[in-house]
């Protein structure tokens, strides 16, 4: 008897002692490199995004970070992995539009829930996507564009970074709301997509400004519009979608940090914090601008809340199109 009573007076205290270790576990962090996965390839807008941000975040948090290139069906494959990862801050993932809020709408199996198995911890970026057609094109503004499509329907290529991609959604949004139609080209990549631009495969593309910047600079490439509410920064002088006469188009890019459901909620407040700070650097917002993005940040409530409107706005989206990946 005597030994059971001290048995249970020694379970009871060590409940305590049971919470102040995992409390000081989570107050010591991060003491290890941290793992963030980017599900695109190298030079992509996502890989380029965070690898500027890199140097920052080890400065804000004291330890090294390992940026890996987890590639495959659309970005599905590194966000999987990381709803797969034990929830200790360790373990990151770049999260975008593609396999955030367009992957459940498209993929009938997708093997995660953005929406239940990931913590969102902030938005990092907003991308412009821009219409951009050869410098030879006929196509002057969106207006002589979307002219000819209503004219001759399904006679123009429109290229994509491939099925379910924000550059196809981008396209599908303008051929929805205009009432025209393009025949979809999907390629393996915005690279091969604004490629086919220029050699004349495709006739038009909607893509993440950072790729065809340069292009758009030295007179390769026209852009006729960006996707966005506002002008672009770096491309001023072309104007919106909206501005272009169609009213109803909105769609940008975002990038954003999330980690395994289930992290604590003190880890994931202190990687909000460090990605705050950083977003308001000078040096941050030169570079990203740099890339046709602009840094932003905002607190874990309010990206979670962003990515549930965003994922019923991609539903439309993907239901006009008519898109479903088996």
């Amino acid at each position: 008897m005597c030994f059971k009573r001290f048995f249970v007076v020694l379970c009871w205290g060590m409940f305590p002692l049971m919470g102040f270790s995992q409390s000081a576990s989570d107050s010591n962090y991060p003491n290890k490199p941290i793992r963030i996965i980017i599900p695109q390839s190298a030079g992509s807008a996502t890989d380029t995004l965070i690898r500027l941000m890199a140097p920052k975040l080890t400065e804000q948090l004291g330890v090294p970070l390992i940026l890996e290139n987890r590639l495959g069906a659309g970005g599905i494959i590194g966000a999987e992995a990381v709803t797969k990862s034990a929830p200790d801050g360790y373990t990151l993932l770049v999260g975008a539009t593609s396999w955030i809020t367009i992957a459940p709408h498209v993929y009938p199996k997708l093997n995660y829930d953005p929406l239940k198995d990931l913590a969102p911890i902030s938005i990092f970026a907003i991308g412009q996507n821009v219409l951009a057609v050869a410098a030879n094109s006929p196509y002057l503004t969106v207006k002589d564009l979307v002219s000819n499509m209503k004219e001759h329907p399904n006679s123009l290529n429109m290229a994509s970074a491939g099925i379910g991609s924000t550059s196809h959604m981008a396209g599908v949004m303008l051929t929805s709301i205009t009432s025209s139609t393009a025949v979809h080209v999907p390629y393996k990549g915005a690279g091969p997509s604004v490629m086919s631009v220029l050699s004349g495969e495709s006739q038009w593309v909607f893509t993440p400004m950072q790729g065809p910047i340069a292009l758009i600079r030295s007179g390769k490439l026209r852009a006729l519009a960006v996707g966005g509410n506002v002008r672009s920064a770096i491309l001023p002088e072309v104007p919106t979608i909206k501005e272009s006469g169609f009213t109803a188009y909105d769609l940008r890019n975002w990038y954003g940090l999330l980690a395994p459901a289930g992290t604590p909620k003190s880890i994931i407040d202190k990687l909000n914090t460090a990605i705050v700070k950083i977003s308001k650097l000078p040096e941050i917002k030169e570079q990203f601008y740099g890339q046709g993005s602009e840094p932003i940040s905002n607190s874990p409530a309010d990206f979670s809340h962003f990515i549930v409107d965003e994922t019923q706005r991609m539903a439309g989206i993907v239901k006009t199109a008519g898109i479903k990946v088996e």
